[in-house]
């Protein structure tokens, strides 16, 4: 009998309190299936699409089962892009949120010593690229030697990107005992010989298409020469007018022109691609998920696995060479039960493909016929109606950062203090609980406390006169 709601599951009321405010209700399928088994810490085998609540599937587990007094990491979850690492971390933070979880997010491009000195601190979870994993494991900066979960994620696009050898590097850092789970949206032989390296006896959960969840996407195809393909996109967000919108390319050349072409057509757009700065990278992802404007242009980067709320359209201006990535690409629509539509520019070249989608993955696709000028004309008024509103779109978090105030104190581990010095001291406050104090971040000079529930200004007020271990420290809200 397939559970309902995730207060039947084994979950503390700190895990079903961040569910609620994150308006998590009801499992998805992939969901339900893990967590029916994980508590028992059998090796998992895991496949089902993008989109389907992966996430949470392995992550309420881990976050109920880590233990929050050990300082180092617990669970170590690999993912295939910075953007995917960054998205995790902020997901199993939000999870854990009520059980101060921390989890740390580690990938390339960034600063190494600033990630040395976060992962000297304690982190139940760490989140990242295999190979900047790699290369803290290799320089002895990150400890794998209280790992209790691993977890591989997109393991289908790491394959993929080539990470193959830093994968089976990794997997020899890893301790004998633990649980280790492998998620994949598909299941190639090498796959399957990467998962008998590190995977004893796993149970197998395979999420038939139709089941991952009660999500409807509509394929639809249009056929065009090469040269017709943007006066096709003109036409065709005119009449679709989406509310949020992914336009995929293959190059990152192809991706800065169409750019540039609907920025002088005064169309509300941006750009992502693995050229651009990592934090120029973060700053659009970010602005497209808060809705500032409505057409991401993007390579394949963008497909491997970001969650953005409402996306209702999916347009291919440029079919993938592989039939999995126009799988991962779909599943950027039609997420968490909603309906989305994708759109394929199918030329004479890109035939093939749209076929073997037909006969190996089962996809039914609509033909649509080549928009005509006048039918887009008809469109024109609401299409511009909706250009100049903004769209506003839910922030998954904010739930749980609701009457939530970070506190800055001018002391850390140079003090000699630690975590227990703030939450004893913080919990004898009258009207504070234990379940009043958030996350705790101790660097060498400086500790970041959050106090949930609203309690903020009262904590903030009575340690501006209270000691911690017999130091009288600075305290004022962090600043953003």
């Amino acid at each position: 009998m397939t559970l309902q709601h995730f207060n039947q599951y084994p979950l503390s009321d700190e895990l079903k309190q961040a569910l609620e405010a994150l308006h998590f209700h009801t499992p998805t399928p992939v969901q339900h299936e893990t967590l029916s088994v994980a508590f028992s810490k059998q090796d998992l085998i895991v496949k089902s699409q993008t989109g389907s609540g992966k996430t949470a599937a392995y992550g309420l587990p881990i976050c109920e089962m880590v233990d929050w007094a050990e300082n180092k990491p617990q669970a170590l979850i690999l993912v295939p892009t910075r953007e995917l690492a960054m998205q995790v971390k902020q997901d199993l933070t939000s999870l854990g949120r009520f059980k101060r979880i921390k989890a740390a997010a580690i990938y390339g491009k960034a600063s190494f010593q600033a990630q040395k000195v976060e992962l000297s601190q304690k982190n139940h979870i760490v989140c990242g690229t295999p190979g900047r994993i790699l290369d803290h494991l290799e320089k002895g900066t990150l400890s794998l030697e209280n790992l209790k979960f691993f977890v591989l994620d997109e393991a289908d696009e790491m394959l993929n990107m080539g990470f193959i050898d830093q994968v089976s590097s990794i997997i020899q850092y890893l301790p004998p005992k633990r649980m280790s789970m492998l998620f994949s949206a598909t299941m190639s032989d090498d796959m399957k010989k990467l998962s008998e390296q590190f995977l004893q006896s796993p149970k197998v959960i395979e999420i038939a298409r139709e089941e991952t969840s009660v999500q409807q996407i509509t394929h639809t195809v249009i056929e065009t020469e090469e040269e017709s393909k943007f006066s096709l996109l003109q036409r065709t967000i005119v009449i679709e007018n989406p509310d949020s919108c992914i336009i995929f390319c293959n190059t990152q050349d192809r991706v800065n022109e169409l750019t540039l072409k609907l920025d002088e057509w005064d169309v509300p757009c941006d750009k992502i691609h693995g050229g651009m700065r990592q934090e120029d990278r973060f700053d659009v992802m970010d602005e497209f998920k808060k809705g500032e404007f409505r057409y991401l242009i993007a390579t394949d980067i963008a497909a491997r696995g970001i969650d953005v709320s409402d996306m209702t359209h999916v347009i291919h201006y440029d079919l993938p060479y592989e039939k999995e990535r126009y799988i991962h690409r779909t599943g950027r629509t039609g997420r968490a039960g909603k309906s989305g539509k994708t759109i394929a520019f199918m030329t004479k070249n890109s035939k093939p493909l749209i076929d073997e989608l037909k006969q190996d993955a089962g996809i039914d696709f609509q033909t649509q016929p080549y928009p005509t000028k006048e039918e887009a004309e008809e469109h024109v008024e609401s299409f511009e109606e909706k250009i100049e509103t903004p769209v506003q779109k839910e922030n998954k978090q904010a739930g749980v950062e609701k009457d939530i105030m970070k506190l800055y104190f001018n002391g850390g581990k140079k003090k000699k203090l630690r975590a227990v010095d703030f939450v004893g001291t913080i919990a004898k406050i009258e009207g504070v609980a234990f379940d009043d104090i958030g996350i705790i971040t101790i660097q060498d000079t400086k500790t970041y406390v959050d106090i949930l529930n609203g309690k903020g200004p009262l904590v903030l007020n009575a340690m501006r006169h209270t000691t911690i271990k017999g130091k009288q420290l600075k305290v004022h809200e962090a600043r953003s």
